[in-house]
């Protein structure tokens, strides 16, 4: 896909990331990451094994990210790391080509989740904050360009997935097994573009912020009819007069 291509800038080296956090205070309670090379057609040529961590945060998880990730209070106090040893880890997975990467999320919340955990540990290493900040790229605002569902809302990861008729693999808010999906999505935009497109049509058709008659000549042309130039002549004649 070449508008994918274009905002991978010619890396050849993804860290597809996922963290959870506390449910008020935003600090990293867990990081799950898949490092992949892609191939010179940008599709996933090489996966690497998966990286998984428990993160030590300064307060409670909360009642509602313990339903959903399962990780209490005990937990992260027995197995949770340090945020600045969990960060040191992940640059240790990623090896040589860290510098080279670009990291990919689904949604800004884990940018949040990054700088809260900074505020809330003196000894972080605020360069890989900000390096991460500099070099990542918000898959769900990109996919959300191009797919909607019905009521032209974002797509959540598990719904995206559904477009391309995969089912999401392993448990939701696990952040490794969120990572592992969200690249599955990523290599799937890239191998179908004809499925894409066709979303693509759907979202054009029904958008409320091209000017008039666009979206009604958009709309004929997603329904495989012609519009000549004398109708496109016409609509804007009804339009204006």
């Amino acid at each position: 896909m070449k508008e994918l291509k274009k905002v991978i800038r010619g890396r050849r080296h993804l860290v597809f990331l996922d963290l959870e956090g506390t449910q008020f205070s935003h600090e990293m309670i867990a990081i799950g990451a898949v490092h992949v090379v892609l191939s010179k057609e940008g599709t996933i040529r090489k996966t690497y094994p998966g990286f998984k961590r428990i993160v030590l945060a300064k307060n409670n998880v909360g009642k509602v990210v313990v339903q959903l990730t399962g990780i209490t209070n005990e937990l992260m106090k027995t197995q949770g790391i340090p945020y600045r040893q969990a960060m040191d880890e992940l640059k240790k997975y990623v090896g040589r080509s860290y510098s080279k990467s670009l990291f990919i999320t689904y949604g800004n919340h884990d940018l949040r989740i990054i700088s809260q955990s900074v505020s809330h540990n003196l000894d972080a290493n605020k360069d890989d904050a900000k390096f991460i900040k500099s070099n990542y790229l918000d898959l769900a605002s990109f996919v959300s360009q191009y797919i909607k569902d019905e009521k032209g809302n974002s797509l959540s990861l598990d719904n995206s997935l559904k477009i391309f008729g995969i089912e999401f693999d392993g448990t939701k808010h696990d952040p490794l097994d969120d990572a592992r999906n969200l690249a599955k999505l990523y290599d799937a935009m890239h191998k179908n573009p004809g499925l894409l497109a066709q979303e693509y049509k759907k979202v054009l058709a029904k958008s409320k912020n091209l000017p008039s008659p666009l979206p009604k000549v958009i709309n004929q042309l997603a329904k495989g009819k012609a519009v000549t130039p004398e109708d496109f002549e016409k609509m804007i004649d009804e339009y204006i007069s």
